[in-house]
């Protein structure tokens, strides 16, 4: 059976969080395995902030009708990759052909991602969507293929697909060929609690060392209330375009489920929740958005959740795109 053991490998380099699911080098499905592209899916399970990969267990030992496993990776809520094989798959059926990928048998052409979310009422995250994007253009370049070998499972179906919903495949190949060509490469900077000048918070916020996975000597902490109270992040974003915003907090079962990140974008502030119970001790994506130029707070960490926990204020990054 032919595999794909540098899978885990690519995606780390790529700066994706991998998580590793069991023999994943030995799991996969008889049969032939030549991948030339990557196939998104969405899994039609609602995810969520508490609930993050609800189809894992689906997707690595499959249904009474289909034997698992049913992809290479699941990305669950957060972005996480979760690998589950390194060889073929039952993701992909038949293909009807889409772009360069021909007809045939689909789980021996492609490499595929299921994305957790519902697909109905329910769409991808930012983290999902910027992960997916950045372990596709990773894959691809491995491969030696160029973006037009990703594909949405409602291109290539033979039998009326649907997913991946709610995304333009199209501008998803488009944001994968930037990623090809260095995109995200250009201006970045890091604004962290003890940034002199940079970071402005009440004397409501306490100061921490309590957790290792902190970023830099120490982070800032308060408890929620019904007000903002913001502590303010302070960017000289270079020009007006696109920016990716990621944050960096130290997670603890005490820390807030429902952290409210505030993003001072050209059309008015976007507002991201974040649970700093998990997923701590690394850069988490927030999205990606149309920041003006000028030197100006434009990041914030608000106290104004409905969740209990203390909420954490650490680091942030802008990276333009």
């Amino acid at each position: 059976m032919a595999t794909i053991p540098w899978l885990v490998d690519v995606l780390r380099a790529a700066g994706i969080q991998v998580v590793v699911e069991g023999d994943w080098l030995n799991r996969g499905r008889p049969g032939s395995f030549d991948p030339i592209g990557v196939l998104w899916h969405h899994t039609a399970a609602t995810s969520s902030a508490t609930n993050p990969h609800p189809a894992l267990n689906i997707c690595i030992n499959g249904r009474s009708d289909l034997p698992g496993p049913l992809c290479q990776a699941l990305v669950d809520y957060h972005g996480v990759f979760h690998v589950i094989s390194a060889g073929r798959c039952n993701h992909a059926g038949v293909s009807g052909g889409s772009g360069p990928i021909p007809a045939g048998d689909g789980n021996t052409l492609m490499i595929g991602w299921e994305i957790d979310y519902n697909g109905v009422d329910q769409r991808m995250t930012t983290a999902q969507y910027d992960a997916a994007v950045a372990a596709t253009a990773a894959v691809l370049t491995r491969l030696g293929r160029d973006s037009s070998h990703a594909r949405g499972h409602r291109e290539t179906s033979t039998t009326g697909k649907i997913d991946p919903s709610f995304i333009d495949l199209d501008v998803m190949r488009s944001d994968v060929a930037a990623k090809m060509a260095g995109g995200g490469g250009g201006w970045t900077s890091i604004v962290d609690n003890a940034t002199a000048g940079r970071f402005t918070a009440s004397a409501n916020w306490g100061v921490s060392t309590y957790s290792g996975q902190r970023y830099g000597a120490d982070y800032r902490y308060a408890d929620p209330v019904a007000a903002s109270d913001a502590a303010w992040y302070r960017f000289a974003v270079p020009r007006t375009g696109n920016y990716r915003v990621e944050a960096w907090w130290p997670a603890n079962s005490g820390y807030n489920a429902a952290t409210p990140y505030v993003v001072a974008t050209t059309t008015g502030n976007r507002t991201v929740y974040v649970d700093q119970r998990a997923t701590g001790g690394q850069w988490r994506t927030l999205g990606t958005f149309t920041l003006p130029a000028g030197d100006a707070n434009r990041v914030a960490v608000s106290r104004w959740s409905s969740a209990a926990g203390l909420v954490i204020a650490d680091a942030v990054r802008l990276t333009e795109v």
